[in-house]
């Protein structure tokens, strides 16, 4: 156990984050013993690992008291410790509000994106899915033509903004769709976000602009079923 557990340890330092479905990050979730010896490495260098069980990734995490000693002195800090300006943070929550509102909607009714609409009786059985098939890209196009004049400019969306945000893991770009990252389910607490945006402004602009939004959070119209690795773990 030692070896994987430095192993683990040095992988998440040096990648920031992990795949869910990595041999190690999987004995985490579901190892008792395992995941307790890796948050205690973790601590002694003031991080934590940052898992959602509805996102396709993990990552290393600075623990709350951490946050001011180490991003405190920075300026870019008063709006966010990776260095986001304000409009980069309107356009970073714009992506997840349109990519991960009606991702979880789908993985916690336990449809498909390609799903046709119909009711699936067996459906609450099924493990909680990650991935492109829960997970629906949005036009880089259509994204810069309808949000571009309220952050800026279409021109610095495209050629800073989007990158920078591919860059640090949020969001992946693909012949033209803007993709979700690694980060974008881990980084950003949807239990916090989301009243805030369906029931906020924001849903208001996003709906005028043509993307509607799911009426209600996804946790309010389905029961939080178990996911897969409780299920393997019972198993």
């Amino acid at each position: 156990m030692e070896q994987d557990i430095k192993t683990l340890t040095a992988r998440l330092l040096a990648n920031r984050w992990l795949p869910r479905n990595d041999r190690l990050v999987r004995r985490a979730l579901v190892d008792e013993t395992f995941r307790v010896e890796l948050d205690h490495r973790l601590a002694a260098v003031g991080l934590q690992l940052q898992d959602n069980p509805y996102a396709g990734h993990v990552a290393a995490a600075l623990v709350p008291e951490m946050i001011e000693p180490v991003f405190g002195a920075k300026r870019e800090y008063a709006a966010s410790n990776v260095g986001l300006t304000r409009d980069e943070i309107a356009l970073l929550v714009v992506i997840w509000s349109l990519i991960v509102l009606p991702k979880r909607e789908r993985q916690v009714t336990r449809r498909e994106v390609a799903d046709d609409g119909q009711g699936d009786m067996f459906g609450t059985e099924k493990p909680v899915e990650h991935g492109d098939t829960v997970s629906a890209g949005i036009s880089e196009a259509s994204l810069i033509a309808d949000f571009g004049p309220l952050l800026g400019g279409r021109s610095r969306v495209k050629n800073f903004m989007l990158g920078k945000l591919a860059r640090l893991g949020f969001i992946e770009r693909r012949n033209g769709i803007v993709l979700e990252g690694p980060l974008l389910d881990v980084a950003l607490d949807y239990r916090v976000m989301a009243d805030r945006i369906i029931h906020g402004t924001l849903a208001e602009v996003i709906a005028r602009a043509g993307h509607p939004l799911p009426e209600t959070n996804a946790f309010e119209v389905a029961d939080v079923l178990p996911d897969e690795d409780d299920v393997e773990e019972d198993a």
